[in-house]
């Protein structure tokens, strides 16, 4: 009976045997040029192997059975290989980043597992990018070109031009319910940017921006967290063999922010991975780090890899739209940044004090936006906040050539629609996009410092009252003035003061105003955004030159017209130079005029964030 028995067994036991079964005696790819597997070649049935990291840092191989070649999937003249993947991804599904895992057939690559079904799949059905599609990566510049395009200009889907007519067309076409959508059958693998020492409220308040980005920000870890420097780390040379994981690093230091995808080509020096973009930006100068994948999560809606970026090994230089493309042993530029939080007592006394380092990739798109999330993070969550507190900062941007920008403003928590931080961490921000978005030539940033005094209160004052010791005064008399400023639920501040009258200064009626930071900024800050060509230096000066809101600023107002032009103010222009000036300008370089002519005269320092103006006549004699 027995050998009945096993004869009847057999054939069952090779039915169970998985239909993707592999060889045993696979060995994992190894760096070096490799034979290219035509896509032209495949045909339906063909079996690969696919090689990714599912936990740790070693590649497991994947069945792959090949379905067919989908074609101009990806663009014109652009095909994509469908392929079933079986082994361990049968449960996990096509997992976020596993983007880059490379597949090999006879020895030779075909490609790179790069999209999935974008709808609930019992099948782990991938979507691969052709190797050679890929590979033309390589025949790009690898150099950054010095006239990298800013925001403003850097192409987007959103920002093509469209005929008027095409347009209204199209407008009409997307509101009207009897069109059918439908959601495109595959797409790119989504490659999370991964938020290492972040607070969860600040992706809850960040999110929205990422995803205008087109970016899915996540909450995780980081091993390479306590990296300080982009310069590559031992052993680099040996580093990213293909199916190893790779990330791209945004963000490095006391907190990271990184994208983790997996390499399918090494030639020894150039890495290919992800087989679609990053963020599709072209030439880039990032850094490029190993990884470890702590576990990979199964899920039929949204599998992922839960991984950590470690060491630096060299750095990306190109984002295409076939992959990305680093090389091993570079090193990017980064801006150093450190963050001071102190946290003060009721007594104006320092409690405690919190120090953060960390680096920031260098691009005209994102440097803003990281420099924004990071301050936010640094100010998030601490123990130290309270509703009714204020935030006092003052920063160094350290140029690599021409002058340095310094920083300083208070905000406040109260009747904002959103809190002190969220508000302080977007004025930061905005200044390094006018410096990224200046028309003429991109800053080279060499380092970054702020402080940012955590106050317990809330420091927000009003110009309340003035007057003048006497309503008439003689070219080059000191007059006195008094001031009433009157902070939230407190006993009004009087300073006194005195303003000299200029020598010069014409006999009759004019004014001394006593206003906020904001009031004498407006107009240099309209006659800045007019000018559609306006340089480094200029936008530097324009920022340099803005009034702090925690300072009182007293000016002696004639009746004479005053112009901005890019960053210059110029004053009590006689009328025949400013018809010159008016007519002899380039529609670029916008003239800003006012009627009167504001001399400053002094300022007062407040710790409390100023608001308002006071107007008082005066009668030179």
């Amino acid at each position: 009976m027995k050998p009945r028995i096993a004869a009847i067994l057999l054939p069952v036991a090779l039915l169970a045997f998985p239909l993707f079964a592999l060889d045993p005696a696979l060995e994992r790819p190894q760096i070096g040029k490799v034979d290219i597997f035509k896509a032209a070649d495949l045909r339906p049935g063909m079996k690969g192997t696919a090689w990714t990291v599912f936990s740790g840092i070693t590649p497991e191989p994947i069945p792959v059975e090949i379905i067919g070649l989908w074609k101009n999937a990806w663009g014109p003249r652009q095909d994509i290989i469908l392929a079933k993947l079986g082994g361990k991804a049968v449960r996990t599904n096509v997992a976020g980043g596993m983007s880059g895992s490379p597949v090999y057939i006879d020895g030779k690559l075909v490609g790179a597992v790069a999209l999935r079904l974008s709808v609930f799949s019992p099948d782990a059905i991938c979507g691969i990018t052709p190797a050679e599609l890929m590979l033309e990566i390589n025949d790009f510049d690898q150099s950054r070109p010095s006239d990298a395009r800013t925001r403003d200009k850097a192409a987007s889907r959103a920002q093509v031009a469209v005929p008027d007519d095409l347009l209204a067309q199209a407008v009409a076409a997307g509101v009207s319910p009897s069109v059918p959508r439908q959601a495109p059958l595959m797409v790119p693998i989504e490659t999370p940017l991964t938020f290492a020492g972040f607070h969860e409220g600040v992706l809850r308040d960040f999110g929205p921006l990422f995803e205008q980005l087109g970016i899915t920000a996540v909450q995780g870890g980081g091993a390479a967290s306590t990296t300080y420097t982009a310069k590559p780390a031992a052993g680099w040379q040996s580093s990213l063999r293909p199916g190893d994981p790779v990330a791209g690093v945004l963000v490095s230091g006391d907190m990271s922010i990184t994208g983790l995808g997996t390499v399918t080509y090494n030639d020894g020096q150039h890495v290919l991975a992800f087989g679609h973009p990053f963020f599709n930006l072209g030439p880039v100068d990032m850094p490029m780090s190993r990884g470890e994948v702590l576990m990979t999560l199964a899920s039929q809606f949204q599998p992922n890899k839960f991984a950590n970026a470690t060491d630096i090994v060299g750095a990306l230089h190109q984002d295409r739209h076939s992959g990305i493309m680093g090389v091993l042993g570079q090193e990017s530029e980064m801006i150093p940044v450190t963050v001071a939080v102190r946290s003060y007592a009721e007594n104006n006394t320092v409690r405690s004090q919190k120090d953060f380092r960390f680096n920031v990739f260098v691009q005209q798109k994102w440097t803003p936006y990281l420099m924004m999330v990071t301050l936010f993070n640094s100010l998030s969550e601490l123990n130290e906040f309270k509703d009714e507190a204020t935030y006092r900062l003052t920063g160094n941007v350290e140029m690599n050539a021409g002058p340095n920008i310094s920083l300083s403003t208070m905000q406040a928590s109260g009747e904002m629609p959103m809190p002190a931080p969220m508000v302080l961490a977007g004025w930061w921000g905005d200044k390094f996009n006018r410096l990224y978005l200046n028309a003429v030539n991109p800053p080279s940033i060499k380092r970054v410092s702020v402080n940012v005094d955590l106050l317990p209160e809330r420091r927000v004052a009003s110009i309340e009252n003035a007057w003048l010791a006497t309503p008439e005064a003689r070219p080059g008399d000191d007059v006195a003035v008094k001031v009433f400023v009157r902070p939230y639920r407190g006993e009004s501040i009087v300073r006194d003061f005195k303003v000299k009258i200029p020598g010069g200064l014409a006999k009759g009626e004019h004014r001394i105003v006593l206003s906020d930071a904001e009031t004498i900024n407006r107009m240099q800050t309209v006659a800045g955004m007019m000018n559609h060509y306006i340089g480094l230096p200029q936008t530097v000066s324009l920022i340099n030159q803005e009034r702090s809101n925690n300072r009182l600023y007293v000016s002696l107002l004639e009746s004479s017209p005053t112009a901005y032009y890019e960053d210059k103010t110029l004053p009590s222009l006689p009328a025949s130079v400013l018809n010159v000036m008016q007519g002899g300008h380039a529609s670029s370089h916008s003239l800003v005029t006012t009627p009167d002519s504001a001399s400053e005269q002094m300022s007062l320092p407040f710790d409390y964030v100023i608001t308002g103006s006071y107007s008082l006549k005066i009668t030179v004699k």
